[in-house]
């Protein structure tokens, strides 16, 4: 019998070169894709809320064929030859913009970019689950992330799988290229986030800008922010820490997934 209630997962999701890579984070993903597909079913689709499309307003991509987005710059040209051609879901996506709770619109000049096609062709590979990827409001307060999180929760009775892409420590300025472990202000702040979500203290996660390290961990919001949407698609589900890693100084690649052991 499947449950019968998709999960929600937060991914940390690192170096574009991941892509190519098969290491315990890449694995790990991998078998959280296996998990899913044996405990829940295949999803209907993914609503992704990827940290790489940072906008002023909330939209949603409703494309059938949504492009595949390669935003990074200056890596080998075989990261440039992976190719995800998942489909999109354009009544799902039409669905999501006519929730007058959520204040969405339709914007197809984005597509499926690389803060979720190089963690999707580990977690599915066949890319055979269509995509509708939503972006992060700059105009919003975390609050009302994680009510927008709330409202969409909803859908994972329907079978909608929901997940958000960034990193809870996310610093480029301060990458330490032969440092594969993280600073202090990393772990400090990696670690209160972790312990605040585990003992649902989720008011912490929301307001992280009072934690005296987040000036270092979160200098820009970007990566930080899906985490919020996806609390609010959680409440009430047990979180379960995986791929607690941070690695050159300044990168966390820690993730949850919520509903789902892992």
């Amino acid at each position: 019998m499947k449950n019968d209630m998709m999960p929600t997962i937060f991914l940390g999701h690192g170096s574009p070169m991941m892509a190519l890579e098969d290491s315990n984070v890449t694995r790990k993903f991998k078998e959280l894709g296996d998990k899913i597909v044996s405990q829940f079913g295949k999803p209907k689709a993914i609503i992704a809320i990827s940290a790489h499309w940072f906008t002023k307003g909330s939209y949603v991509n409703s494309e059938k064929n949504p492009k595949q987005i390669y935003d990074m710059y200056g890596f080998p040209d075989e990261l440039y030859q992976v190719k995800y051609p998942v489909e999109g879901l354009p009544e799902l996506a039409k669905r999501l913009a006519d929730n007058e709770k959520l204040n969405l619109n339709i914007n197809n000049e984005w597509g499926i970019d690389h803060g979720i096609w190089t963690v999707m062709v580990h977690m599915f590979p066949k890319a055979d689950i269509p995509i509708v990827e939503l972006s992060v409001d700059d105009n919003i307060s975390t609050e009302e992330m994680y009510k927008f999180g709330q409202e969409i929760s909803k859908l994972r009775r329907e079978g909608y799988l929901i997940v958000g892409s960034g990193n809870i420590v996310h610093n480029l300025r301060q990458v330490q290229w032969n440092n594969g472990k993280g600073t202090k202000e990393s772990e400090e702040f990696d670690k209160y986030i972790k312990d605040s979500i585990i003992n649902n203290k989720y008011e912490n996660v929301i307001n992280y800008k009072e934690n005296p390290s987040s000036m270092y961990a979160v200098p820009t919001p970007d990566h930080y922010l899906p985490l919020i949407y996806v609390l609010g698609a959680s409440v009430g589900q047990k979180p379960r820490v995986f791929n607690e890693e941070i690695s050159l100084g300044s990168i966390s690649m820690t993730s949850y997934a919520f509903g789902i052991e892992v």
